[in-house]
């Protein structure tokens, strides 16, 4: 059995809440120096990298500056910033509905990243947790949508970060996502969905596709009016965009949805006001770490059904 690598501590510390990007130089090739691998491995290109190095922006385990005379050598952990883009913030807050000694619960907003990936980097779910709440350690669980508002599961101690991940990977996690869509009375509700959904890298949208099932959810109406469904949707499984691929699949795509069923235009600017209509409502577990059984409901509402409802 193939041994994994010791990873050494990080020698530098975050910026804005953000971690620095670890590389791990490949076993052989043909560079005589670090800097020959980062100017060919890095997108930003030699004339940024050569920028970087003369500012000591690339450190190694012990936290000595890489050099231009740095030598290559296979295998070594090499860390550093990326120059980080100006972001626009998303507008609303974000909310603890339970913190204890190992875990985090937050009530997310639509549009705002979980954690930092593409151009969200700064204003994520968790670098905003990090910086506001002076948690440097706090890791995320699992991950929701950008565009989804709802609970997220965030862990303090890093050793035990694996451990509630786990209950996601193995079903152990019960989820309840509530849905604003097209009301069709000839749809019978409730009903199981199941497909295989596949997602091809570079591509916005996910598709069904022939095949073994890989996906299910379950999908009940709680209430109509007005042309309009508020659904309860329970996924089983957990491929991405799952719920807003089956429920554009039934005909009942969820409102707000740039995606399903047509890919709103790349210039198209996004309309804070009239967001996904897609909340995760519960998460409801046995932490591993304590024993404890926890239910948590979100205390937000989806803008396209009013609270009187």
């Amino acid at each position: 059995m193939r041994r994994r690598p010791h990873v050494p501590g990080c020698p530098l510390p975050q910026r804005e809440g953000v971690d620095p990007v670890r590389l791990r130089l490949p076993g052989e090739g043909p560079w005589a120096t670090v800097r020959d691998h980062l100017a060919e491995r890095l997108a930003p290109g030699a004339a940024v990298v050569d920028a970087m190095l003369d500012r000591g922006e690339f450190v190694l385990a012990d936290g000595a500056a890489v050099t231009p005379a740095t030598p290559y050598e296979p295998g070594l952990f090499v860390w550093f910033h990326r120059e980080l883009a100006p972001e626009e913030p998303v507008p609303f807050g974000i909310e603890v509905v339970y913190r204890d000694a190992h875990i985090l619960v937050a009530d997310k907003p639509h549009f705002l990243a979980t954690t930092p990936r593409g151009s969200h980097i700064t204003d994520t779910a968790l670098a905003r947790l990090r910086r506001e709440l002076d948690l440097p350690q706090l890791g995320a669980a699992h991950r929701l949508d950008r565009l989804t508002a709802g609970l997220v599961l965030f862990t303090l101690r890093p050793e035990e970060r694996g451990r509630y991940q786990t209950l996601f990977r193995d079903r152990r996690i019960h989820k309840e996502y509530e849905g604003v869509a097209p009301y069709r009375p000839e749809l019978a509700l409730p009903r199981t969905v199941q497909s295989r959904i596949e997602k091809e890298p570079g591509r916005l949208t996910a598709e069904e596709v022939p095949g073994e099932p890989n996906a299910v959810s379950h999908i009940e109406l709680l209430a109509h009016r007005a042309g309009l469904g508020r659904y309860r949707l329970l996924p089983t499984t957990g491929r991405t965009h799952q719920l807003r691929v089956h429920m554009n699949a039934l005909g009942i795509p969820l409102l707000g949805d740039p995606l399903y069923p047509e890919v709103a235009p790349a210039d198209a600017p996004e309309d804070l006001d009239s967001p996904l209509q897609l909340l995760a409502r519960t998460l409801e577990f046995t932490d591993p770490v304590t024993g404890r059984r926890h239910r948590f409901d979100s205390r937000r509402r989806l803008s396209a059904w009013p609270a009187a409802e």
